[in-house]
């Protein structure tokens, strides 16, 4: 099959298109001929080696495709389902890869190839964050980094259906906007303007209960002081650069803060508690509550460019490598 690899960390250059010899799916995995490839920002940092890895190595997290084969001891799953998943192994930028046969879920019919390649890891993001890293609840006014983003606009849709207030940064106006229909009630031009001051002003001066920032080095401290006592700054991502060391005791002085950085793996570790939160995903999804917008698509083979699209900030929504 072809594939992408890499042998050394840098920029989209060091995406190597070639012919991968795959193997026979090992017991308890599964063989999947890959009709969509979805694009995540922690692809960026795979190959860049802001995450390393060891080298070389395949790279990319989700899609969704055809089982084609059935490693021994599978049971769950038959030669012609259609599956999706959004945790790896790395390798998923390529025509087909073996998977555990427990870390794939079935796609319903009315869930299309494009959307299910690109709803497993952002969707089921946005399910942790939402729903359990901090529970939202209707009446809570929340503030969402780069809401125009990925899983910005799958957590804007999802936050406003469980009756949050949405507060979105966005980059420009027309960001803006397609963050607004997105159920982004209130959003802040973070190059032009104030951000905890003008959370502060749509709360009454009361700040957030929790921040979704996956922005890091560049809105750590304006995240902070977005928050109002004992609220919680989750840190989700980097794309502006890793968080420097925090100085403990800030936390303290700005109102008993709590600060966690969770990652989607932690909290999709078992077969169950994956289960669960893709199966929170696609209810959302068949019930219309929430909407996989894939904005961009892409020959797999030129995956170069949509990493380099991405990070220019000039993609909005969700991503898809078309084999």
């Amino acid at each position: 099959m072809l594939g992408f690899r890499i042998e050394e960390a840098g920029g989209p250059e060091v995406l190597k298109w070639q012919s991968i010899d795959l193997p026979d799916p090992a017991p308890g995995e599964i063989q999947i001929k890959h009709l969509s490839c979805g694009v995540n920002y922690i692809d960026i940092y795979h190959r860049s080696g802001l995450y390393p890895l060891p080298l070389p190595t395949g790279i990319g997290l989700e899609a969704c495709g055809i089982v084609v084969a059935l490693g021994d001891g599978v049971t769950a799953l038959a030669v012609g389902d259609r599956v999706a998943y959004g945790t790896g192994p790395l390798g998923a930028y390529a025509e087909a890869s073996n998977v555990a046969a427990d870390r794939v879920v079935k796609v319903p019919d009315s869930i299309s190839d494009d959307v299910a390649a690109a709803m497993m890891l952002k969707g089921m993001t946005a399910q942790y964050l939402l729903r359990q890293t901090y529970d939202v609840k209707s009446g809570d006014p929340i503030l969402i980094h780069a809401a125009a983003g990925g899983v910005g606009l799958i957590m804007c849709q999802w936050a406003n259906h469980l009756g949050a207030t949405v507060i979105g940064t966005i980059g420009s106006p027309e960001k803006a906007e397609l963050a607004q229909k997105n159920g982004c009630h209130h959003t802040i031009l973070y190059r032009e303007e104030d951000v905890p001051a003008r959370v502060k002003e749509l709360t009454g001066g009361a700040g957030v209960p929790v921040v979704y920032d996956s922005v890091g080095k560049d809105t750590l401290e304006g995240s902070l002081d977005s928050l109002r006592p004992r609220g919680l700054m989750v840190s989700f991502g980097n794309a502006s650069g890793p968080v420097p060391p925090v100085d403990v005791g800030m936390l303290s002085q700005k109102g008993s803060l709590f600060l966690t950085r969770p990652t989607l793996f932690h909290y999709t570790q078992s077969a169950e508690d994956l289960a669960r939160t893709a199966g929170d995903v696609i209810d959302v999804i068949s019930k219309g509550a929430v909407t996989i917008d894939v904005r961009q698509r892409y020959s797999l083979k030129d995956a170069r460019q949509a990493h380099q699209d991405l990070e220019a900030r000039k993609t909005t929504g969700a991503t898809v490598l078309i084999p």
